[in-house]
């Protein structure tokens, strides 16, 4: 087992603020290696849309979870939780500090907290609500969502539509809401956790937004998706980045608004980050600029 004198370091934030760099930066003062909770970096097919790390900062520091498994290969947060703890079991053997660095708050939340217990529905009403996202689309979905559980409505991501019907199947087979499952007392883990947040203006932060996408049209993102176009029905690819641009393809919208969606989508993506993470009460926030060495300080500080 390990033992309670190793410690992992979570650097947690909105898409586009830096993670990466100072995951690297950490990574590289503790001599340790880095495990990505990024669910949309899981895949080897996709790339230029989910900004994966590039070469450079890949062999920077060691990384575990990067683009190590098949869009066609089914990956949830909970196989994600047994193996990133297996993972941390091995690297503990080896580090006494770990980094773990992403912006997907329910993976974050698997590893260093665990998975809410949920009762167990009738399957038939995941057919049904399977049924409507194919003949109605995933607002139908969302809006039932709204009506049945607004605190979860507020804080999941709204455009996966596995994590929107797992919510309703829950509130409609149980006839309570999603939430009032979640943030129940769980095992505790037998590593020390420290989490450090990055934050920025919110125009600062759809400003890095906007850049990024601008620098993944130019970087080939439409390649990309053509790609990954008949495969487009997939959990995988049910994201931000890939599905507006399906719709490009599908002759349903332009190639500008296309991208200019892709823009507004991830600038949500990005409130509903903060929405999440900012329930916990034990990160310890800095601005994105802040000097790297009183960051260190300050986890020095806690260890």
């Amino acid at each position: 087992m390990t033992s309670q004198n190793k410690t992992l370091i979570t650097i947690m934030g909105p898409t586009a603020i830096g993670k990466t760099f100072l995951s690297i930066l950490l990574a590289k003062y503790f001599n340790t290696e880095i495990i990505s909770c990024d669910s949309r970096q899981f895949f080897k097919e996709m790339t230029i849309g989910t900004a994966v790390p590039s070469r450079k900062e890949l062999e920077a520091a060691t990384h575990h979870f990067i683009q190590d498994r098949s869009i066609f290969e089914d990956y949830n947060v909970g196989s994600f939780e047994r193996d990133a703890l297996q993972t941390l079991e091995k690297l503990f053997q080896k580090h006494d500090v770990v980094i773990m660095v992403g912006g997907s708050g329910l993976y974050v939340q698997a590893v260093l907290k665990g998975l809410d217990d949920f009762p167990k529905v009738d399957p038939s009403i995941r057919v049904r609500l399977n049924h409507v996202l194919e003949t109605e689309g995933i607002i139908s979905l969302q809006q039932q969502l709204k009506e049945l559980d607004l605190q979860t409505y507020n804080t999941i991501t709204l455009d996966n539509p596995q994590r929107v019907i797992r919510a309703l199947e829950i509130c409609i087979g149980t006839k309570l809401p999603y939430s009032s499952f979640t943030g129940k007392a769980k095992e505790k883990r037998n590593f020390n956790s420290i989490t450090v947040g990055l934050h920025a203006d919110r125009q600062k932060i759809y400003n890095r937004i906007n850049y990024r996408v601008d620098l993944m049209i130019e970087n080939g993102l439409l390649e990309e998706a053509k790609q990954l176009y008949a495969h487009r029905n997939l959990n995988a690819l049910q994201t931000v980045g890939y599905k507006e641009l399906f719709s490009f393809f599908d002759g349903e919208i332009t190639k500008e608004f296309a991208i200019e969606e892709i823009k507004k989508n991830t600038r949500r993506f990005a409130k509903r980050q903060l929405t999440w993470f900012r329930k916990d009460t034990d990160i310890l926030w800095f601005d994105f600029e802040e000097d790297p060495e009183n960051i260190i300080r300050s986890i020095k500080a806690v260890i």
